[in-house]
C-alpha cells in the first residue's frame, strides 16, 4: 500500500514538474523572441489602416501577404466586391484537424488631436507617472529594459493589430525551436471589421469549401478586468436603427413660430424616452422574450471575478441599469442604446429656431435568442403606439400634410450572435492549454458584451467558436490614445504558443 502510494506521488511530482518545465519553455522562448517582437508590433501598427480609404487597407493587405509567405504560408485574397479578405494557411502534412483563427488588421478613424503623441501612426514607449498620466519615454530602453506595465500607445495596438503581432512573434519563436503543431492552420484577415464587416457573411458562403476546418479561433477584444487570462465563449451581434422626426420644411425662427411650430427634438425625445423605463429597461412587450438563466448559468456568471464596486468607480457612475442582477447578467439579454443624436447647433453656433429634423441613431446589442427582424417589428409597432406614421424615405408635403407625427425609420443588421457551450471539446481542450501555460483555469466568459463579426461563420461552417483575448482592458479600444501593455503582449504570445502546442482534440 505505502509503495502504490509512494510510486502515484512520485508519478505526480514528475507530471508537475514536467509542467513547470514546459511553463518554463514557453516563457524562454517568448524572452527569446522579445526584440524581433517588439519590431514586429511597431512595423505593424506604422501602417493607416482606417477602412474608409482603400489606398491605406491594401498596405496592410501586402504587408500580411509578405509576412506570411516569408514563413511559407499559402495565402490568398478573397474578393468580395469591395476590400478583399485574406485566407492565409499553413497545412501539416497528415493532420487531421483544422484550427480557423479570425484577426481584424483595420482600425478606428482617429482624432489626432486628442492623442497625446505626435502620431497615433507612429508608436510610442510610455512610462505611468505618480500623479496617473503617461510620459513617453525612448523606445530604444526595450533593448535592455523590460517593465510588464510600460506600454506601447497606437492606433490599433491592442484593436487588432496586437493580436496579430502575437501569434505572428509565436509562430516564429516555436519555428526557431523546431516545434510545430498537430493541426493545419487557416487565418482569416478581416480588413473592414471596424465598418461592421459589411461583405463578411455573403463572402464566407462564398468560399465556405475554402473555409472549412473543425473550430474557429478568435483573436480580438480585451482580457478580463482583472487582466487574468481569459475565455469567452461568445459574443453579441448588433444592428442598427435610424430615426428622424420631422418639424417645418425649413428651420424657423422660434420667437415667430414657437408654441406653434411642433419642434422635432422634443418629438424624438418623447419617443425615445417611451422605449425605456427610468431604471433602464425596454419596456416594449415582448424585447426581452424568450431569455432565461437557470441556476447553473447564473453560477457561470457568478463565478467571474467582476468587481462591481471598482467599475462603476471607474465608469464615474452611482447606479447601473437594471436589466440583470450584475454586469455579466446584464450582457446575456438584447440591448437598446442611443448611439448618437442631432437636432440643429448648440454652443456658439447655436441660433434661435425650431429645427427642421431631428436624427438619433440606436444600436442593438443581439444575444442567440434574440431575432433582430422580430425586436424591429416590436419596436415598429410600439412607434405607431405613440401615434407616429413611419416611412422609409422623406415624407412627401402630402404625408405632412396628412400626418401630425411623422418618423423615418431605416434599419440595418451587421450580425448576430453566437455562444458555444463552455463544457464543448473546444473548451476543454483550450482550458487545458492555458492552465499549461499558467498554472490556473482561465475566467470563463459565457458571451462578451461587444460584437465580432463570427457567426457567419458559426452558421456556414457548422463549427464552434471561442475567443481568446489577451489584450489589457483599460487599452483605449475605439479611442484617442489606445495602448497595448507589454505585460499583455509578452503573456499573448505565451497564450497563442501554449494553444499551438496543445496536441488537438
Amino acid at each position: 500500500m505505502r509503495i502504490t502510494a509512494l510510486i502515484c506521488f512520485l508519478l505526480l511530482s514528475l507530471s508537475l514538474q514536467a509542467q513547470k518545465t514546459e511553463r518554463a519553455q514557453l516563457e524562454a522562448l517568448t524572452v527569446k523572441q522579445w526584440q524581433a517582437a517588439i519590431k514586429l508590433l511597431n512595423d505593424l501598427v506604422s501602417m493607416p489602416n482606417d477602412a474608409v480609404f482603400p489606398e491605406q487597407i491594401e498596405e496592410n493587405i501586402v504587408w500580411c501577404e509578405n509576412v506570411f509567405t516569408a514563413r511559407g504560408w499559402t495565402q490568398e485574397r478573397l474578393e468580395t466586391g469591395g476590400i478583399p479578405l485574406l485566407l492565409v494557411e499553413k497545412k501539416r502534412p497528415n493532420s487531421k484537424k483544422t484550427a480557423l483563427f479570425y484577426f481584424h488588421v483595420d482600425g478606428q478613424a482617429v482624432d489626432r488631436s486628442r492623442w497625446f503623441q505626435p502620431d497615433p501612426y507612429i508608436p510610442v514607449l510610455k512610462e505611468q507617472k505618480a500623479d496617473g498620466t503617461w510620459e513617453i519615454i525612448p523606445m530604444d530602453r526595450l533593448n535592455k529594459e523590460y517593465n510588464a506595465d510600460w506600454r506601447i500607445f497606437a492606433r490599433s495596438s491592442s484593436d487588432d493589430k496586437g493580436p496579430l503581432a502575437m501569434f505572428i512573434s509565436a509562430w516564429d519563436a516555436l519555428t526557431q525551436a523546431g516545434i510545430s503543431p498537430d493541426y493545419s492552420i487557416k487565418i482569416i484577415l478581416d480588413f473592414e471589421e471596424e465598418q461592421g464587416s459589411p461583405r463578411l457573411p455573403a463572402a464566407v458562403i462564398q468560399y465556405k469549401e475554402k473555409l472549412t476546418a473543425d473550430l474557429m479561433l478568435i483573436m480580438d477584444g480585451p482580457q478580463h478586468t482583472s487582466n487574468k487570462p481569459t475565455l469567452s465563449y461568445g459574443a453579441r451581434g448588433i444592428s442598427e436603427l435610424f430615426l428622424t422626426t420631422y418639424g417645418p420644411k425649413l428651420s424657423q425662427h422660434s420667437g415667430h413660430y414657437g408654441n406653434y411650430a411642433p419642434n422635432p427634438a422634443l418629438l424624438l425625445s418623447q419617443l425615445l424616452a417611451s422605449m425605456k423605463d427610468e431604471n433602464g429597461r425596454v419596456i416594449i412587450p415582448g424585447f426581452y422574450e424568450g431569455i432565461t438563466l437557470s441556476e447553473s448559468e447564473k453560477a457561470v456568471l457568478n463565478a467571474v471575478p467582476d468587481d462591481e464596486v471598482a467599475i462603476k468607480k471607474r465608469l464615474g457612475i452611482s447606479r447601473t441599469d437594471q436589466v440583470g442582477q450584475s454586469y455579466q447578467e446584464s450582457i446575456q439579454y438584447p440591448s437598446l442604446n442611443i448611439r448618437g443624436m442631432r437636432s440643429a447647433w448648440v454652443g456658439p453656433e447655436a441660433r434661435t429656431i425650431i429645427p427642421e429634423v431631428a436624427v438619433a441613431e440606436l444600436d442593438m446589442r443581439l444575444v442567440p435568442e434574440s431575432d433582430p427582424k422580430r425586436l424591429f417589428g416590436l419596436i415598429e409597432n410600439h412607434i405607431r403606439e405613440q401615434g407616429f406614421y413611419i416611412v422609409e424615405k422623406d415624407p412627401t408635403d402630402e404625408e405632412r400634410m396628412k400626418y401630425p407625427k411623422i418618423v423615418r425609420v431605416n434599419k440595418s443588421i451587421s450580425y448576430q450572435a453566437f455562444r458555444t457551450p463552455m463544457d464543448s471539446e473546444a473548451g476543454a481542450w483550450l482550458r487545458k492549454s492555458m492552465n499549461r501555460a499558467f498554472g490556473t483555469d482561465p475566467v470563463q466568459i459565457r458571451i462578451s458584451g461587444g460584437s465580432i463579426p463570427i457567426s457567419p461563420f458559426v452558421d456556414a461552417l457548422g463549427i464552434p467558436a471561442v475567443t481568446i483575448p489577451t489584450v489589457n482592458a483599460d487599452n483605449n479600444q475605439h479611442s484617442p490614445n489606445e495602448n497595448l501593455r507589454l505585460g499583455n503582449y509578452k503573456d499573448g504570445i505565451v497564450t497563442i504558443m501554449s494553444v499551438l502546442t496543445e496536441p488537438m482534440y
